[in-house]
């Protein structure tokens, strides 16, 4: 484990957890290159944005830092060590919800790395569970089923589940995709606080670039399974970069502070970016 870097005003003043690194990750399903050659690098307790078209190949980055997709080149954390069930967890854009489990069970199911051979849940594990339960404001719902929730508990649940896990490392695929703007901001802003108070290190593919810039520390723009930009929001949203890769007009302003990203006037967009 190492220490972060000063984090922001208001975060605690020491975190410790891993850094991430990708090299020349590599993804082929069939004849089909989903990653091409990513080179990646996330700091202890940093929040990267991963932005790009529909197909571009973030969900299947996540996937492969999460060792659920087969790839070449090599994902490691700390001293070249290959990440282990207890060192990354994912939250799904669509997770797979069983029948006839409840909301306590599932996130239990978080704990399971850490379970030996024929292991059972200890009173440890279910002290965990109901804490995070707790700060996540879904005690509440602790005995209902998982199929019987909204899309926004639904979201909950299963961010419950990743950090009843612990992982310093925390990889969130659309995680408001199913949310309004009122519950959006609020996930995020819940997200962006435990990432502060448990010093964890998040990726996070997201759709809305506006929100990407004003959540991230750093976004990785990517196009056809390459990272074709890297750095903070504002260097990397670059209207006439952005036009390219998402094959539309696209103008970037500032508005109160916060990075907007609009359609061009449809004049603009019928004569091209």
């Amino acid at each position: 484990m190492t220490t972060a870097a000063a984090p922001r005003s208001g975060a605690p003043a020491t975190v410790l957890t891993e850094a991430l690194t990708c090299r020349a990750v590599h993804v082929t399903f069939g004849e089909t290159e989903a990653l091409r050659g990513v080179d990646l690098h996330v700091a202890p307790g940093e929040w990267l944005g991963l932005i790009g078209p529909n197909g571009a190949g973030k969900s299947t980055l996540l996937r492969a830092i999460a060792g659920l997709v087969p790839h070449d080149g090599s994902v490691t954390l700390n001293r070249d060590r290959r990440p282990a069930g207890t060192d990354v967890a994912l939250v799904p854009q669509i997770p797979i919800l069983p029948e006839g489990m409840t909301v306590a069970e599932y996130a239990l199911l978080g704990r399971s790395p850490h379970l030996g051979w024929l292991a059972v849940e200890s009173r440890r594990d279910r002290r965990i569970v109901a804490s995070v339960l707790e700060r996540l404001d879904l005690q509440r719902f602790a005995d209902r089923p998982v199929t019987h929730l909204s899309g926004g508990e639904t979201q909950r649940v299963t961010l419950a589940r990743a950090l009843a896990q612990q992982a310093p490392i925390l990889l969130l695929d659309e995680p408001t995709s199913a949310l309004d703007l009122g519950h959006r901001d609020a996930v995020l802003d819940l997200i962006d606080t435990l990432r502060r108070d448990d010093g964890i290190s998040i990726i996070a593919a997201m759709h809305d670039l506006g929100t990407a810039a004003r959540f991230a520390d750093r976004l990785a723009l990517i196009d056809q399974g390459r990272i074709v930009a890297d750095g903070p929001p504002r260097r990397v949203l670059a209207a006439g970069r952005l036009s390219t890769v998402y094959a539309t007009p696209l103008n970037v302003h500032t508005v109160d502070g916060e990075i907007v990203v609009l359609p061009a006037p449809r004049s603009r967009q019928e004569n091209g970016p």
